[in-house]
């Protein structure tokens, strides 16, 4: 659904119950099974991007004392989502606007939680500036959701992080003051705090970060050796196509992964298995730890 949408829009003409199947590689039927009607499929849709981008924010959000730090911290993880998930970050920023009465009601209580967690800035107004009325908050939101539409929307290419320290600014503005936001357009953004990346050390050639996908994509070949490349992406829990062959191609540099059967015929899927060094650092901790310590819900 996210994969369709991000190429065809979510306009009700824009995409069908049969693209979506076969994208997915069910039949009609299948889907059918699962979902009632095509509202239910993109509430799920919207559910799965907003779960995995509540596990990139939350954490980091609620892991700072200050609030300025808490905002910098949760916009930085949701910037990183939305580079990493480029078709579900769409989905749940732009396409859901275009969904029906249960999907926009699902927006409009994300949205109101991101209120409430904006509106904290009250209790670190400055003094002589006065708190700002509660709807600052909403407003707020809605703000940096619209550049961020606008920026998902262009031909942009420069990543979502690129826009860091201008959202930070406009969130800080109303409680901080002109001279704090000024500040936050140049300050670096923070280190993502990311659970279960350890460092592959000796195993990956310049010390390449174990990441949480990159594990995902690990255990899945272990697991389903012979796996295509959509195989693979169904296995791992990863919605852009795009995003895991890049993961794959990756791990076969680094000679990790390889792929089988070098006599099959032209054009058929790739068949990927774990290299001897893929398997020994499968039995290290690292790859199981990354993959438990941030394991999404299923949407």
């Amino acid at each position: 659904m996210a994969a369709v949408m991000a190429e065809r829009g979510a306009g009700a003409e824009a995409w069908s119950v049969e693209a979506v199947a076969k994208r997915a590689g069910v039949s009609v039927t299948a889907f059918e099974e699962l979902f009632e009607d095509r509202e239910k499929c993109f509430l799920a849709a919207f559910e799965l991007a907003v779960g995995r981008a509540e596990v990139e924010m939350a954490g980091a959000y609620l892991a700072e004392t200050r609030w300025l730090d808490a905002v910098r911290a949760g916009l930085a993880h949701f910037l990183w989502f939305l580079e990493s998930e480029p078709a579900l970050g769409r989905l749940l920023v732009v396409h859901s606007m275009g969904g029906g009465e249960r999907v926009l009601r699902r927006r409009m209580e994300i949205l109101t939680t991101l209120a409430k967690a904006v509106d904290r800035g009250r209790e670190e107004a400055s003094a002589g500036a006065g708190q700002p009325p509660a709807v600052v908050a909403e407003g707020v939101v809605g703000a940096v959701l619209a550049v961020v539409q606008n920026r998902l929307l262009t031909e942009e290419t420069a990543p979502p992080m690129e826009l860091f320290g201008s959202l930070v600014s406009i969130v800080v503005l109303p409680y901080l003051g002109a001279g704090i936001a000024r500040r936050e357009l140049t300050r670096p953004a923070p280190r993502l705090r990311r659970q279960g990346e350890p460092q592959l050390g000796s195993a990956m050639s310049g010390g390449t970060r174990l990441t949480y996908r990159t594990a995902r994509v690990l255990s899945a070949i272990h697991d389903y050796p012979g796996a295509s490349n959509r195989e693979v992406a169904e296995h791992a829990g990863i919605v852009d196509q795009g995003q895991v062959s890049k993961l794959l191609a990756r791990l076969e540099a680094r000679e990790l992964i390889e792929k089988a059967g070098e006599g099959r015929s032209r054009g058929a899927p790739n068949s990927w298995r774990l290299t001897p060094l893929g398997e020994t650092l499968m039995q290290t901790d690292g790859v199981r730890a990354a993959v438990r310590s941030r394991k999404v819900p299923p949407g």
